[in-house]
């Protein structure tokens, strides 16, 4: 099983070491692409790092954390073969894997506690993809990338 990637601007770091205590504590091996410090960056860089990271094939999934998650889930989204969601609750992190097959999980740390970004975090990675029904409308955001 391939590693899970990581990564946050410097609004999302504190919060990023925390869920990466959470995921090791859980046994889950994971690629921290930075940023590593709360000194101000750019987050499209990092949301960049990540995802070319999965399409590359180091990892399948990924996380990002930013102050609200809204801007890392909109960078991510820009690059081929991501499906970026930016949520606040354990229902849409769940929903999302199963019918969006989302490959990259977005939360800030302005919004959401270390608590639920832990929720948010097992029930994502936790959750498998329905396909089926939904595979139409994943087929058509992938054509998106064309």
């Amino acid at each position: 099983m391939l590693p899970i990637v990581i990564a946050s601007d410097h609004a999302g770091f504190s919060l990023k070491e925390q869920v990466k205590k959470h995921l090791e504590e859980k046994g889950i091996e994971y690629i921290d692409l930075g940023t590593n410090s709360t000194e101000s960056v750019a987050y499209p860089e990092y949301a960049s790092k990540l995802c070319c990271a999965i399409q590359e094939g180091k990892a399948n999934m990924g996380i990002l954390v930013c102050g609200t998650g809204i801007g890392m889930s909109m960078a991510a989204n820009k690059h081929k073969g991501i499906r970026a969601a930016c949520v606040s609750d354990t229902f849409s992190a769940k929903a999302t894997r199963m019918h969006n097959d989302a490959n990259v999980l977005c939360f800030g740390e302005r919004v959401v506690g270390a608590g639920l970004a832990f929720e948010l975090v097992d029930a994502f990675l936790g959750t498998e993809y329905e396909g089926g029904r939904h595979q139409v409308r994943v087929d058509m955001l992938n054509s998106f990338d064309k």
